[in-house]
């Protein structure tokens, strides 16, 4: 394992922001950290990487304790904390070099590779504090890459993006996650959903919720789709697993399925047999939020 947090609590005075939590964290895992603010999931990444020393418990990454030898665990964790620190008088690639001059045996070339990677290099020449909120998060996220850890914990990373940083910077996430031990915090069911193999709920200072995506998505999910041109129910109601068939407004419709099959590619798939084009479409296993909502409220 990569990661083992045993026992978990952070106490300041009489109360208690994060109450004896423990889990473990797989290589090749995208862990979702979700929770409402508040819940403590920025105390709990703190503790993760030696920002801040747990009153009771411990964490030990790769084998490595954090409280006995932090510096030697800190090795191997990329971390983009909630409140993004840069030095904004820096260049781009000048931060990005002083950053990788703070670890030893990174290669040269590293800078440009994160600079591509994170889809840094129309904004590469100016100073950081001319960026926009979004492109400064790719730039943190950059420099938690810069000595290609093998653990990244990311608190809330798409804070500030907008709707096309937001897919990159997701596409990014999940590319990282197929080799990589990610952590990534949100209190956004949906950010969540996107990317994550499994999910972790924090509610104040307690897991209530510590499972597999794929167990939480049970078979009923709705498909929000707006075709160009109105269509009969009758004809919608052909798809496979349809169980109802509902217009909601003008060429937008609510389709609500029983399968755990994703059906979009179904309906992608309609749409052109009937030439019909799709102009938006959403998907969500209603349960899973609902199932956020019951364990937060």
């Amino acid at each position: 394992m990569s990661v083992e947090v045993n026992q978990l609590t952070k106490e300041y005075g009489q109360q208690a922001a994060l109450n004896a939590i423990s889990f473990q964290l797989q290589k090749g895992e995208i862990t979702g950290f979700l929770g409402p603010n508040g819940a403590g999931k920025s105390t709990t990444m703190k503790m993760l990487t030696g920002a801040l020393t747990p009153t009771k418990g411990f964490v030990v990454i790769n084998g490595i304790d954090m409280l006995k030898n932090p510096i030697e665990a800190q090795k191997t964790i990329g971390y983009l904390p909630e409140h993004n620190p840069l030095y904004t008088e820096m260049y781009v690639r000048e931060y990005l070099r002083f950053m990788a001059g703070l670890y030893p045996k990174v290669p040269a070339d590293r800078v440009e590779e994160v600079i591509a990677l994170t889809g840094l290099m129309p904004e590469s020449n100016k100073k950081i504090e001319a960026l926009s909120k979004g492109y400064r998060q790719r730039v943190g996220l950059a420099s938690a890459l810069i000595h290609n850890p093998e653990i990244l914990i990311l608190d809330e990373p798409t804070t500030g993006l907008d709707p096309n940083q937001l897919v990159e910077i997701r596409h990014i996430i999940k590319e990282l996650g197929k080799s990589k031990t990610v952590l990534l915090s949100s209190h956004i069911m949906q950010e969540i959903q996107a990317v994550a193999d499994r999910v972790i709920v924090l509610h104040k200072g307690n897991i209530v919720l510590d499972k597999k995506m794929s167990d939480l998505q049970g078979k009923e999910q709705i498909i929000e789709v707006a075709f160009d041109f109105r269509v009969e129910e009758r004809l919608l109601r052909t798809l496979p697993h349809i169980v109802s068939a509902t217009n909601v407004f003008d060429f937008l419709y609510q389709l609500q399925f029983s399968t755990s099959e994703d059906m979009r590619p179904v309906v992608f798939d309609f749409a052109n047999a009937n030439g019909l084009k799709i102009l938006q479409i959403n998907h969500k296993h209603k349960d899973l939020e609902e199932l956020f909502a019951e364990l937060t409220r």
